[in-house]
């Protein structure tokens, strides 16, 4: 299949819901480890973070078919493997981040922040919109800031949950407005 590069992102946005499906399911991944860190555990909090991430995919592709969206792109899409390649790239941030937290709570949230938001940055080429560039310079912003104040680990949680709640809503209406102008 021989598809343009604006087809490509078209695609991905149809089946994708936008990414906004993925960035709600990645909020709540956030929001467990964040009541987790709060509770004062930042050790449960970090794993709690390390097995949301591993469900955010199933859980967005679950969202997306909740609202009529076929939580996959179209067999060939090249856009498939940048996707792919982008999260073999955060995988193998985990470890880091994972060294930094054992130094400091805080610190693990801090880096994944940094992490997310640069993978955050792809996915404006993977859907060709702009507004992915905000939301990754926020989370990496946010990350660099909370690890440079060595903010404690449940305060970073929450920032980060805090940021992708309001980054999905603002998602979800901009595809819908997308969608309803004729593009899906």
């Amino acid at each position: 299949m021989n598809m343009s590069v604006s087809e490509a992102q078209v695609d991905m946005r149809q089946g994708y819901c936008s990414g906004a499906a993925g960035i709600l399911a990645s909020a709540l991944a956030w929001s467990v480890a964040a009541g987790i860190a709060i509770s004062g555990s930042e050790t449960k909090a970090i794993w709690a973070l390390l097995f949301g991430g591993m469900l955010i995919h199933p859980l967005g592709v679950f969202i997306c078919k909740a609202l009529g969206a076929r939580g996959t792109h179209t067999k060939g899409n090249p856009m498939g493997q940048l996707a792919g390649a982008s999260t073999f790239w955060l995988i193998f941030c985990l470890p880091l981040a994972y060294l930094l937290g054992l130094q400091r709570g805080g610190w693990f949230f801090a880096a994944m922040l940094l992490v997310i938001g640069g993978r955050y940055l792809v996915f404006a080429t993977l859907y060709g919109m702009r507004l992915y560039w905000a939301l990754g310079l926020a989370l990496a912003a946010a990350g660099f800031a909370l690890g440079y104040l060595s903010a404690p680990a449940h305060v970073a949680a929450v920032v980060g949950a805090i940021l992708e709640i309001v980054f999905a809503a603002t998602f979800f209406i901009q595809h819908r407005r997308w969608a309803h102008a004729g593009n899906s």
